[in-house]
């Protein structure tokens, strides 16, 4: 991926000129320049091209990907001094950013993230590895023009057999129109015919790597689903919003005495009765009794009447904007609550939160505050951040939280 020297000097280069406490928050190492933060430029930016930011004394501050239609004007590469990214450049990148995850899996783990976006120095570009089958997905469009030289890294970085395109939603349409690159689309090797089998811990899952969330699985989990599995034996688990039963698989293989799987997607459903039958080699497995609820979870666990030892409450995203962080609060108080209600004498919850608008400390007092109404006597076993494959480098990457509590009475 070559680019001409960033300079001063570099002559018709995008040149960015940004607000005083715009300098202040990229100086810090802040990823994103939004739009309204930049005054002058010196000509219209293209999408995709290196945009270099000065400073008000006219020295280099910072270089990153422009992107004239998104709010989100410049995601940022580099900030400092002046570098010259050219093809040298972004290989050493790429280097620096899998020594990252050197010696974090063993053979037993072979579903793990290799790039994790701005928190890596890829802003808005993500790989993900199942087993030899790699995706890369994209939320921003900036990356389109250069996804031939990406493609040419990876080749050269990284081993697999294939590697699946996945697009943000909302950069979809342009990459379509204007680049033929789609959701899907094989950018090397064929197409798998099923969904793809990879290994956690040795448990066997698959991966919808074509038309699956995210990129097919959340490995974000992967540590909390093992954490799971040493709490689970002799229990009932009730895992709500279970998706394709990843914490269940776990508990089972923990000596779970039932499992009960509940999401209002009979697709994640069947999905979850896959990854059961995947794991019938596990002795604990195959003797664990497995259930699938197909409702929505929130209605089924205000109505149920059943108890149970552990319960797993991993809710979507109840934040998707800042303006829905009160609500969300809110939100996670009543559903934990709902949970603690189905536990049994001595069960542990499990609570989730992957609302990056809602702060860790904001979730986990929620969620202490509902265990605290119950009137139940109860202890925090632990709390949990973001996985070393997942790192949250920035403010808004902080979206991953769980807590553990155990109630005694």
């Amino acid at each position: 991926m070559s680019d001409a020297p960033v300079k001063p000097s570099a002559g018709t280069r995008l040149r960015l000129r940004i607000t005083a406490s715009a300098e202040s928050i990229v100086r810090s190492g802040h990823p994103w320049l939004f739009s309204d933060s930049i005054h002058e430029t010196n000509r219209p930016g293209q999408l995709g091209e290196l945009a270099v930011i000065y400073d008000r004394k006219d020295k280099f501050l910072a270089v990153g990907l422009f992107d004239p239609d998104s709010p989100i004007r410049v995601r940022m590469l580099h900030a400092g001094k002046p570098v010259t990214i050219d093809t040298a450049w972004w290989q050493a990148r790429l280097v620096q950013t899998l020594a990252r995850r050197a010696g974090l899996f063993d053979a037993t783990t072979t579903g793990y993230r290799l790039i994790h976006g701005e928190s890596d120095g890829w802003p808005g570009l993500v790989i993900d590895r199942y087993d030899t089958t790699l995706v890369l997905k994209l939320y921003t469009a900036a990356w389109l023009p250069r996804l031939d030289e990406i493609l040419g890294l990876i080749k050269e970085k990284i081993s697999g057999e294939r590697l699946v395109l996945r697009l943000s939603r909302n950069i979809q349409p342009l990459a379509e129109k204007q680049f033929r690159r789609r959701d899907g689309q094989m950018l090397f090797g064929t197409a798998p015919i099923n969904p793809v089998i990879f290994s956690e811990h040795g448990v066997r899952f698959e991966a919808d790597v074509l038309r699956g969330q995210k990129t097919g699985f959340f490995l974000d989990q992967r540590e909390n689903r093992r954490e799971v599995e040493t709490l689970a034996k002799g229990r009932r688990v009730l895992n709500a919003f279970s998706f394709s039963g990843g914490f269940s698989v776990y508990a089972a293989r923990g000596g779970a005495k039932s499992v009960t799987d509940l999401d209002i997607s009979a697709h994640a459903l069947d999905s979850a009765k896959r990854n059961f039958a995947l794991n019938q080699n596990f002795s604990a497995v195959a003797a664990c009794r497995h259930e699938t609820v197909q409702a929505d979870a929130f209605e089924w666990i205000e109505k149920t009447a059943a108890k149970f030892d552990l319960v797993v409450l991993d809710p979507p995203s109840l934040a998707k904007r800042a303006t829905e962080r009160e609500g969300a609060i809110r939100a996670y108080e009543r559903v934990n609550a709902l949970g603690i209600h189905l536990l049994a004498r001595d069960g542990i919850l499990v609570a989730g939160s992957c609302s990056a608008h809602v702060s860790s400390a904001e979730f986990f007092d929620a969620v202490r505050r509902a265990a605290m109404k119950s009137g139940r006597k109860f202890s925090e076993l632990k709390t949990v951040l973001h996985p070393a494959d997942h790192p949250a480098g920035f403010k808004e990457a902080e979206y991953l939280k769980v807590i553990y509590l155990k109630f005694t009475t």
